[in-house]
């Protein structure tokens, strides 16, 4: 009976597995349908070009600062397990991240069983899970965690849609599409990436959806579109031929050699026009696959059946045991923060690894002990804000906690925000009186503000008295006495990302965490 059973490895399964091999103290393993890790990654993105930054001329030599501009390495102590050391190229190609993935494999030593596909995961009478590969193994696990990824093309609900070509079996060659005119159903980065692959060669090609695109400059979400797949913008906007159609594909038909698509457009009124393509491509995205379940352990699914629907802890909704971990648990929060790309899920695979250990093995959260003072909280706080990769990359989703009792405070990293409830960070030595939970946030409107407008106002660097209004991405501290929320501070913005001015922001935290700790109950 294993531990853990892992059904994945891509960059979230060897994540996780390498945390529980560095430990060596529990039973795991990490199935893997293909012969190498990561094998995703040789076939995605169809384009071969990572949108995932990374860049190695950082001028710091700290490891925690760099991995804010390095968004493809794995969490490891070693320096040479970063993805840096591969390649100089701000946004890779796909081919170095499955070297990359098999090197981290070997250099960890996680325990992966490869060629084995699962076909179901069943539960066992007395508890447990039963998980069985095409070859008729069973392994048996008391918990079983999902990092298969969203394996599976998202079909979108279109009459027709089963007549055209999807991204994941598209020619990507553009010759293949010399003089034709082409739709591209899905405004995503895959659409975009396909569009702009295919603007030389093409008559036209048509992008459509029902929603706008959004700008991941002004989201801040990574995965809206992205400028590195945005030329066709420019092939709209100055009327080079290409177009953006807004609204809804309402059926679709073959047409001779061709195709017939009825369109509704949503800026003239829903007003419906039938158009001729020689070819129409979905890029709709991916989902879960929940087909290897039986009944008595399938979980629940979410946003169009696309996730499944999870705890904080990650754990499924309504299954006991089942967890997930990698870009999966962007469930808990679709498009807006980082849990669906590396760079993101590898602070929640580690999230989840502490998870586990403290709820199956009674291995509290990791603590530093700090005097129970403002000028000690504040010079912690101001520390991590400054260096902290997690805080920032997992902005408003993760958070450090820092709680104080009368034997003192301590220092607890990188809690799920919705978690925090339940990591029982009070002990029978260290009864809480006082919990700060400390974030990177972003205002709240910011995806309505754009960036590059100088018309709109904007608050002034540095300045404490406004930071509560800013936009741009800060720290957030907030003060939480007898479980409710009692006061909240924001750190002023700073252009450089270096809130350590004495009196710009050191000073006026101080102050709050002393209100804060002198302040009595009601």
């Amino acid at each position: 009976m294993l531990d853990y059973l892992i059904i994945g490895a891509g960059p979230a399964g060897l994540q996780l597995g390498a945390l529980l091999e560095r430990d060596g103290l529990r039973d795991y393993l990490v199935l893997e349908s293909a012969d190498i890790p990561g094998a995703f990654f040789t076939r995605f993105p169809r384009h071969r070009q990572l949108i995932s930054i990374n860049k190695p001329h950082t001028g710091s030599d700290d490891p925690e600062l760099n991995l804010r501009l390095d968004w493809n390495s794995l969490l490891s102590d070693d320096p040479a397990l970063r993805f840096t050391r591969y390649t100089e190229r701000y946004f890779p190609d796909a081919e170095v991240m499955v070297r990359y993935l098999a090197d981290f494999a070997a250099a960890t030593g996680v325990r992966v069983r490869y060629r084995s596909r699962v076909v179901r995961v069943a539960r066992f009478a007395d508890g447990g899970f039963a998980v069985t590969d095409q070859e008729g193994t069973t392994h048996r696990a008391r918990r079983v965690v999902v990092a298969t990824g969203v394996s599976k093309p998202y079909v979108a609900p279109i009459p027709g849609i089963e007549l055209v070509e999807r991204y994941d079996e598209m020619p990507v060659d553009p010759r293949d599409f010399l003089d034709q005119r082409v739709l591209i159903i899905g405004k995503g980065n895959s659409a975009f990436e396909t569009a702009d692959s295919l603007m030389e060669t093409t008559t036209l090609v048509h992008v459509a959806g029902p929603s706008p695109v959004r700008m991941a400059w002004r989201t801040h979400y990574v995965g809206h579109l992205r400028a590195v797949n945005n030329n066709f913008l420019d092939t709209y906007q100055l009327k080079s031929a290409n177009a953006i159609l807004d609204g809804h594909v309402r059926a679709i038909e073959r047409d001779g050699d061709g195709y017939r698509v009825t369109f509704g457009f949503s800026r003239a009124n829903e007003v419906t026009k039938e158009l001729r393509y020689d070819r129409v491509l979905a890029c709709t995205g991916f989902r879960f696959d929940a087909s290897i379940f039986a009944d008595d352990c399938r979980p629940t699914l979410v946003i169009n059946d696309r996730f499944p629907a999870q705890t904080p802890a990650f754990e499924s909704v309504n299954v006991p045991g089942l967890f997930f971990a990698g870009t999966l648990t962007q469930q808990r929060d679709f498009k807006k923060s980082t849990n669906g790309f590396i760079h993101g899920f590898r602070y929640g695979v580690r999230a989840l690894h502490r998870i586990l250990e403290q709820r199956y093995h009674d291995n509290p959260w990791p603590a530093e002990k700090l005097d129970a003072t403002a000028e000690a909280a504040a010079d912690a706080i101001i520390e991590r804000v400054n260096r902290s990769s997690g805080l920032w990359q997992q902005f408003a989703v993760l958070a450090d906690v820092l709680t104080v009792a009368e034997s003192g405070a301590r220092y607890h990293e990188e809690l799920p925000v919705d978690y925090i409830g339940q990591a029982g960070l009070a002990t029978a030595d260290h009864p809480v009186e006082h919990a700060f939970v400390v974030t990177l946030e972003y205002g709240p409107d910011h995806d309505q503000v754009d960036p590059f407008d100088i018309s709109v106002s904007r608050i002034a660097q540095d300045v404490p008295g406004q930071a509560h209004d800013a936009a741009y991405l800060h720290p957030v501290v907030r003060h939480h006495r007898g479980g409710q929320l009692t006061a909240v501070h924001h750190l002023a913005e700073n252009l450089e990302n270096q809130w350590d001015k004495p009196q710009v922001h050191r000073a006026p935290l101080v102050a709050f965490l002393r209100r804060c700790l002198t302040s009595t109950v009601g």
